[in-house]
């Protein structure tokens, strides 16, 4: 027996491949300096370090849309101070960790579809920078 959606699942599915098929718009910042707590051990995170982060942000707003308007968009000078805050009142062991914040609280506090990190720390010897990559989507308007 072949199911048939419903009026309803199939209005659905059609947003669902209309949405994959709508152009990305994104505001990159690149390298924005950090300082954070952040460390495995106690004597690591007594002291604040350099981090640096690269965001990709998608809007829920199109640029066609934005007619010229800062409050229509995302201010990224916001974005950067908010998360200058954040990450200062944080003590993580692990970027990771911090990472995942850092998504979950932007998320929250802009009006974003999406958001990819890569957050790099500058720690090992021998090593340019370690880096963690990260995306998260905001939850589905109900």
């Amino acid at each position: 027996m072949v199911s048939v959606p419903s009026g309803l699942e199939f209005e659905a599915v059609r947003n669902r491949a209309e949405q994959k098929m709508m152009p990305k718009d994104e505001i990159h910042i690149e390298e924005l300096e950090l300082n954070a707590q952040v460390g495995v051990d106690e004597t690591e995170r007594a002291q604040f370090q350099r981090l640096t982060v690269t965001l990709i942000l998608q809007p829920l707003n199109q640029f066609r849309d934005l007619e010229d308007a800062l409050e229509r968009t995302v201010d990224y000078a916001a974005v950067c101070a908010e998360l200058k805050r954040f990450v200062a009142q944080r003590r993580d062991r692990l970027i990771e960790t911090l990472a995942n914040a850092m998504a979950e609280h932007l998320l929250r506090r802009f009006s974003l579809q999406q958001v990819a990190i890569e957050l790099r720390k500058f720690a090992l010897p021998q090593t340019r920078h370690v880096a963690v990559r990260l995306t998260r989507a905001a939850p589905p308007l109900a």
